[in-house]
């Protein structure tokens, strides 16, 4: 004879079964993880900025600095790479991909699949406090080798481009951001050299980067400043102007806007993204007309110490970045120094950041981290 508590017993069992499938995908859907830290040593003092690229074959390739015999902007480096084929879940040991030709340091790149289909290494050769110009590699077989490295900038002096800037609009223009720093003595060896003070200004190729020219205009603050306008980012809006900003030290990123594709610009005024001194990173959310920008939120929304680049924060625009209303917390340790984040967006509905994660104990930009996060938990 049936025992009618088995009936209730596999109903219960179902029920347990089913909630915890629920709890699952609520888990899966809600992914916010970190997938790899990569931590200085002894051999490689500093491990910092770099981006993310996307071969034929789906491998997920990152590209890096990796510092040796110093872990100072000036210390020698060379870029690495390291790949994934789990859309950024697990990651290879690095090999070499741009070893140091620089009397300083090869540093900062940016990839970028560019529309004729190959793929673009951007990347800065320091040679001194008053000697730092991007160049430009290209690869045909997705990264397996790499062209020389052609110098798109032939003024002297020291041009900041930061990691993971380079933009191609829609219409094929390649756009770079760059902070000019002037030379205040002529010792190229003396950090007295180099003035903070930057402005901000452009230049891009309508030939795939064999020609390369300045926009028609720069920027400097507008205000009292020991920073300028300091490492800018651009983005291509859905309208089809360009959103630029830079960081600065007046408590905000300060943004400009072209509609003309980046030849002329519009004055530098304060942004709703409160920061310290610290770089933004923006990008369009993939199907959207929304723009998902990594920062130290300082507005107040969350617990920020003043001028320190922690937290930091994922906040979603829907008005081209007027407003921030959606703010959600990646890191929150008061010690922490968050900052020059990679943004990638994978095949599964995901997006990979990449930015230095250091603190107090192993340097400010010593310590390298990547992080997986769904579209979805960004969206909650």
């Amino acid at each position: 004879m049936k025992n009618p508590r088995d009936g209730a017993s596999s109903g219960l069992m179902k029920a347990a079964f089913l909630a915890l499938l629920l709890v699952a995908a609520c888990q899966v859907q809600a992914e916010n993880v970190v997938v790899r830290n990569i931590e200085p040593s002894k051999e490689h003092p500093r491990n910092s900025e770099g981006s993310f690229a996307t071969l034929a074959s789906g491998r997920i390739i990152f590209c890096y600095t990796q510092f040796y015999g110093g872990a100072a902007d000036e210390s020698p480096a060379r870029i690495v790479q390291i790949h994934s084929d789990d859309h950024g879940r697990t990651w290879s040991e690095p090999k070499v991909v741009v070893e140091n030709t620089a009397g300083n340091n090869v540093m900062s790149v940016s990839l970028l699949r560019l529309q004729d289909g190959r793929l673009a290494m951007f990347y800065c050769i320091k040679n001194s406090w008053l000697d730092c110009r991007p160049h430009m590699r290209v690869s045909t077989d997705d990264a397996a080798t790499w062209s020389e490295p052609k110098l798109l900038l032939q003024a002297p002096g020291y041009f900041v481009l930061n990691n993971d800037r380079v933009i191609q609009t829609s219409k094929g223009r390649i756009i770079l951001p760059l902070g000019y720093h002037r030379s205040r003595l002529s010792d190229p060896h003396s950090s007295k050299s180099f003035d903070a003070r930057a402005i901000t200004m452009w230049i891009y190729s309508d030939d795939a980067g064999q020609t390369w020219q300045e926009a028609a205009n720069w920027w400097a603050i507008p205000v009292a400043s020991g920073s300028g306008l300091q490492e800018p980012g651009v983005v291509e809006l859905p309208d089809g102007s360009i959103m630029g900003w830079s960081r600065t030290d007046q408590g905000a990123q300060y943004g400009f806007t072209s509609t003309d594709g980046g030849r002329t610009w519009s004055p530098p005024v304060p942004t709703e993204m409160k920061s310290p001194t610290s770089p933004s990173s923006i990008r369009v959310l993939p199907g959207t007309t929304d723009l998902l920008a990594i920062y130290n939120d300082h507005s107040g929304k969350f617990a920020f110490p003043a001028k320190k680049r922690t937290p930091l924060n994922a906040c979603i625009s829907k008005d081209g970045g007027k407003t921030w209303p959606v703010r959600k917390l990646l890191e929150e340790d008061p010690d922490g120094w968050y900052c020059y984040t990679a943004i990638h967006f994978t095949k599964d509905n995901a997006v990979l950041l990449a930015y230095c994660a250091g603190d107090s104990k192993v340097g400010g930009l010593n310590r390298l981290r990547m992080r997986r996060v769904s579209l979805d938990w960004l969206r909650e």
